[in-house]
């Protein structure tokens, strides 16, 4: 029997189960949803796979990646900043291709390509775990007729041709100077409203990125214990840190004014502050 919702997004998602079998699909309308059920019934009582219908409208690479990202939101995980970034960048490059024409060729054509416009070894590395995720996700859950080994085959030889591997550890930390004149050329602009100078203070003193930094609640933030919790961190396992360094320093002595660090922050203009602030080497 069909079941028909509407998502937040004013789509509707329809699902059936009929004889042991599960399908489901989103429409933008309505009437749209409930034919389709209609359909994949009736694929059923054949004995046909119900998501036959779904399958037949994916041709492209671009295609499948829609389809997982719907997929996701519908269960409450929609891709975040770092995924997001990387499937806009497939969706660029490879959407436009048939699902059947990304075989092995193709895809180690991609990495140099990729490597040609100044995409590192990990980075290279990112986008075809991405591809293969991709293709396994429609495979999986859509019984799409995909394989994924032409993917791991693409990945061995980007690896062998140098153009995938692991990164280079960085272990160099600024010096005084350095920070010293990043906190001036903050601080002595009048047009900037960001506390970039506790900004930075705050990261060299908890080694957390951006966006868990741009997420800190003072209310989860024990001074005696000098110990903080990120609720949200990248890492979830490690939801304590040690506070080293100065605290009155991270929340007190902004030349513009208080800072609270609880109100939603956006963490693009801070990157792109800095960015600027560094020249170029």
């Amino acid at each position: 029997m069909a079941s028909t919702s509407k998502l937040p997004s004013g789509a509707y998602r329809v699902q059936i189960r009929r004889k042991g079998r599960y399908a489901s699909e989103t429409f933008l309308r309505r009437e749209d949803a409930l034919k389709w059920a209609r359909q994949a019934e009736t694929l059923v009582d054949q004995g046909l796979p119900p998501n036959r219908l779904s399958i037949s409208r994916l041709h492209t690479f671009g295609d499948l990646i829609d389809l997982h990202i719907a997929d996701m939101c519908a269960v409450g995980k929609p891709p975040r900043r770092s995924k997001k970034a990387t499937l806009a960048t497939l969706k660029r490059n490879l959407g436009k291709d048939k699902v059947g024409h990304l075989d092995r060729h193709e895809l180690i054509e991609y990495g140099r390509k990729r490597a040609d416009q100044g995409a590192g070894p990990v980075t290279l590395g990112i986008d075809i775990g991405v591809i293969k995720m991709i293709l396994t996700h429609a495979a999986a859950v859509h019984g799409l007729e995909i394989s994924a080994e032409p993917v791991d085959l693409a990945r061995v030889a980007l690896k062998r041709l140098g153009l995938i591997g692991k990164g280079v550890e960085r272990d160099r930390r600024p010096t005084t100077a350095e920070l010293n004149r990043l906190f001036r050329c903050f601080d002595d602009n009048a047009r900037l409203t960001m506390p970039m100078s506790r900004i930075v203070q705050f990261a060299i003193a908890t080694a957390l990125h951006l966006d868990e930094i741009c997420r800190v609640d003072w209310n989860d933030l024990d001074i005696g214990r000098r110990m903080l919790v990120i609720r949200d961190r990248k890492d979830p396992r490690k939801k304590l840190v040690m506070i080293k360094g100065s605290l009155c320093l991270l929340r007190l002595g902004s030349t513009h004014g208080p800072w609270q660090w609880n109100k939603p922050c956006t963490l693009g203009p801070r990157k792109e502050r800095f960015s600027r602030t560094i020249p170029d080497p």
